[in-house]
């Protein structure tokens, strides 16, 4: 449709006369001004009036275009926020977090109306994150202390699934830190009760505490702090595994002390020992009736004990056969003394050189000897007895006969003084 500029003239005029006088109707007017100086026709004028037209709807709809692109910019920036507002609720299981009623505002009103909402749900999911990996990191860090070495030692990234942020998921993970919480505590104490029974059992057993603990794992050093030590499996294996060994050792040792104890009492008893000189061993002996568990004492057990008390067993070894000699050769004696009292006759000679053969040649065990002389000797005693009736009456008889042979040397000596001191008067 063609408008001749003179009704685009008034048209512009009529409609907003202000306008026109500020802008397009001032122009229009220095146009036609300039037109009638020229003497442009009225199709030329037209012509014009219409290119102006054309220009004028282009700048139009290109404004047109632009707000509508920036209409559908903030619709879709409101459909994100809504998207957004609705991923967050529903990671964080928020339900308290409404966006407020604008349907019947604007899009920038709505659009102002949920920022501050989705601020609120930004800080508190990048707060539960920090929660999440706060409790995921200690779990990781319990595991990795139960798996143990190998474990730790790996570089593991922590990733926390932001798709589930609920509290009932952290609560979840807090019931799980809780749990490994409980088994970490429960592996301390197993750690603890190992450690303090390796303790007991090198110290008894004389043994260096500091390296035996240490070989099983380095954290397990007194000077290491308790949250510090090895829980891991391996280390409670370990552990186990020393203890039992320890165990072992310990009754090995007592059953070789208790067997020393019991040569060292039998070689004393065999050689007549003073209580002085067993007292030294008091310590070895106090444990012969002993059991595992009874054998407390540090040292009690230690390897350079047994090796005294093996020292002592074989030094008295050696002395056995000249003391057997000599506490042979005394029961002989007492022997031949019961017989000599009895008036029972034997050959001592023989008796004492086969006792020497006896004991050079090893033939027979010297407890065994000397039980059988003292075998003798209680038989000797026996024999004894029975003649007892009979030797005290020979006793009488002997000591009748010595009177009355002391009673006719008396005779004869008062006789004979008499006599001398007869002649000796007749002289006189």
């Amino acid at each position: 449709m063609q408008v001749h500029y003179k009704e685009l003239m008034a048209i512009t005029d009529a409609q907003n006369p202000l306008l026109g006088e500020i802008s397009c109707g001032s122009l229009l007017q220095q146009l036609q001004q300039i037109w009638d100086e020229v003497g442009e026709s009225d199709d030329v004028r037209d012509t014009m009036l219409l290119q102006l037209e054309q220009e004028c709807l282009d700048v139009y709809k290109r404004k047109v275009d632009q707000a509508a692109k920036s209409r559908a910019h903030l619709l879709q920036a409101l459909a994100d926020a809504k998207s957004e507002h609705s991923g967050l609720v529903l990671a964080l299981g928020e339900k308290s977090y409404d966006i407020p009623d604008q349907s019947t505002g604007t899009i920038m009103e709505q659009l102002k109306a949920i920022a501050p909402v989705l601020d609120q749900l930004w800080k508190q999911k990048a707060e539960r994150i920090k929660e999440f990996y706060d409790v995921q990191s200690q779990i990781q860090k319990i595991c990795g202390e139960i798996a143990g070495s190998k474990l730790s030692e790996q570089a593991v990234t922590l990733t926390v699934d932001e798709s589930d942020l609920s509290l009932k998921k952290l609560d979840e993970f807090h019931s799980q830190l809780q749990e490994l919480q409980k088994e970490k505590s429960d592996r301390l104490h197993k750690v603890l009760d190992f450690v303090s029974t390796v303790h007991d059992l090198c110290a008894v057993l004389g043994m260096d505490f500091f390296s035996t603990i240490t070989e099983v794992h380095p954290s397990l050093n007194d000077s290491v702090g308790v949250q510090s030590k090895s829980i891991s499996n391996d280390t409670l294996s370990m552990l186990a595994k020393t203890v039992l060994a320890l165990k072992e050792d310990k009754k090995r040792r007592l059953e070789k002390l208790q067997e020393l104890a019991v040569q060292l009492s039998d070689l004393w008893n065999l050689m007549d020992t003073s209580i002085e000189e067993r007292s030294l061993f008091d310590h070895v002996t106090c444990n012969v009736l002993a059991s595992v568990d009874e054998v407390t004492i540090p040292g009690a057990l230690a390897l350079d004990l047994i090796e005294q008390a093996e020292v002592e067993v074989y030094r008295l070894d050696q002395l056995k056969a000249s003391r057997m000699k000599e506490i042979a050769f005394k029961k002989q004696g007492e022997l031949e003394e019961i017989y000599a009292h009895a008036h029972i006759e034997i050959d001592p000679e023989a008796a004492r050189e086969k006792i020497m053969t006896m004991i050079d040649c090893a033939n027979v065990e010297p407890s065994e000897l000397l039980a059988d002389m003292d075998s003798q000797i209680v038989r000797a005693k026996e024999e004894a007895l029975s003649r007892k009736d009979i030797l005290d009456k020979v006793e009488k008889w002997m000591a009748a006969c010595e009177e009355e042979s002391w009673l006719e040397d008396y005779n004869r000596v008062i006789i004979c003084l008499f006599c001398f001191c007869k002649q000796f008067c007749l002289l006189s």
